[in-house]
């Protein structure tokens, strides 16, 4: 479809503005050239972004089982509940004791989080779950500064972790260490004694990993981080599998993150909003982001710890995202977040054994909330790859898994059902993939060829890779 810009319409306009009736006034700064913006009636507009709603896909059109991104339903009331007035008619800088019904609630939901995670405190601060990754690891740096260990500057992270964890260790000006697998998929235990020390700064895991196994000798891999005085960090994204049911400070974790915006409801994607709160046992909580909301008698206030990070966002953190949160913690309560989570895994590991009768999978065993396929042999054998067979998934109108990740998985798919859909919806996604596949399987040409029913084909990705256009030029310099 055109751009706006490319819809434009010289001296057509879509304004109702009345004639100033107070004087000009030159700003010293002016530009030499106009601002270039499209000229468009309102239907004009209107429609264009009808076209663009009704050209993209999202949780409310179809089956998202994007892994290790938690893309479930999210509950309209959640949204209703963050929208309310009080909530969303403040400002920022107005006076704190104007707000208390906001900081009853954001300390609500720490105390709620602590509880879940098993954590002392929690902050909201970070944006996003790299955020709060980068400001759990400024934490455990600043803890080592204090203490005068400067030369634990060593974080180990295995090989089958998230991208942003050793680009937040790199950006903390820390030094990874990539720590492989086993055949398993999970933490090698004798390679982790072989690499921790005196120069140990810390582990960054999550657990369920991201192969969707759960790490079974987790009190032993942080009893080992601990023992050479490293900190264990517990990244958050895989939480959907546990929340309820075990809490990663009783897996041995000092700091975590969570990402608000996968487990506990918010639209996920689209570049947010987001939140990647972050908790922390006691001794390191003066660490946490501030001002942290203390209550004192009746009433809250923020405050500021001597040994913090310091602010990280704007006053406090994308608030209306923790809002939500605490209505999703609340409409399930300390009952009912055990059954999301069990759900979860029960809808993954359903999904993975009917599969098996066609794929291979990764994980031989019962899995957690993901599941990871892969199709390196249909790619030596048939030429039909993971990337083949998710552009064939969105010819049927629902969205294709996570592809080639994780990255120690050869043409990988790594699939996340979540708790929220029923088993009318994961039966006919099973046999959508199954059909596809046998059809593939019967006749190999086709494998190329998709998708054939979306708004665009097979783009040039390496091409839009190698030689983006971020910017664009209009003809008549609109």
């Amino acid at each position: 479809m055109k751009l706006l810009f490319e819809k434009s319409i010289e001296n057509r306009r879509t304004h109702y503005l009345s004639a100033c009736d107070v004087p000009d006034v030159e700003l010293p700064i002016k530009r030499k050239t106009p601002l270039g913006l499209p000229q468009l009636s309102e239907t004009d507009v209107t429609r264009h972004y009808s076209e663009l709603e009704s050209n993209t896909f999202g949780i409310n059109d179809g089956f998202y089982p994007l892994g290790s991104c938690t893309m479930k339903y999210n509950p309209k009331i959640n949204d209703k509940i963050s929208g309310l007035p009080g909530f969303t008619d403040i400002h920022p800088l107005q006076p704190q004791s104007t707000v208390q019904g906001l900081f009853e609630a954001l300390d609500t939901a720490g105390q709620y989080l602590s509880e879940i995670t098993g954590m002392y405190a929690m902050s909201f601060q970070p944006a996003a779950g790299a955020h709060g990754e980068l400001a759990s690891l400024m934490m455990f740096k600043k803890y080592f500064e204090e203490r005068g260990e400067t030369d634990r500057v060593k974080v180990i992270v295995p090989d089958s972790a998230h991208g942003t964890n050793p680009a937040t260790v790199h950006m903390c000006g820390m030094k990874i260490i990539n720590l492989p697998s086993n055949a398993d998929g999970c933490i090698d235990l004798d390679q982790l004694r072989a690499v921790v020390g005196p120069d140990t700064a810390g582990i960054m895991l999550t657990n369920p990993n991201t192969l969707g196994i759960f790490e079974e000798d987790i009190l032993e891999i942080t009893k080992i981080v601990h023992n050479a005085g490293g900190l264990c960090y517990y990244d958050g994204a895989n939480l959907n599998a546990i929340a309820g049911i075990m809490r990663p400070g009783e897996m041995g974790f000092d700091c975590i993150h969570l990402n608000l915006h996968k487990t506990f409801s918010t639209p996920h994607g689209g570049g947010g909003p987001g939140s990647g709160a972050i908790g922390c046992k006691e001794f390191l909580y003066k660490y946490l982001p501030g001002p942290q909301i203390v209550k004192e008698g009746d009433s809250y206030s923020f405050k500021d710890y001597e040994g913090s990070i310091g602010q990280i966002l704007a006053f406090y953190g994308n608030t209306l995202i923790s809002l939500r949160a605490l209505a999703f913690i609340m409409a399930y309560g300390k009952d009912g977040l055990p059954i999301m989570s069990k759900h979860a895994v029960l809808n993954a590991n359903y999904m993975k054994h009917r599969l098996s009768e066609r794929f291979e999978i990764f994980n031989k065993g019962l899995c957690m909330h993901e599941f990871v396929i892969t199709m390196e042999r249909e790619a030596k054998g048939s030429n039909f790859t993971a990337k083949d067979m998710a552009k064939a998934i969105l010819d049927e109108g629902m969205m294709a898994p996570t592809m080639y990740f994780p990255l120690i998985v050869k043409e990988a798919l790594m699939v996340e059902p979540t708790e929220t859909e029923g088993k009318e919806t994961l039966d006919r996604v099973i046999d959508t993939y199954i059909s596809i596949y046998d059809k593939v399987m019967k006749e190999n040409t086709l494998a190329g060829q998709f998708p054939k029913n979306t708004i665009i084909g097979r783009p040039d990705e390496v091409g839009a890779a190698r030689n983006p256009i971020v910017r664009y030029s209009n003809p008549n310099n609109i």
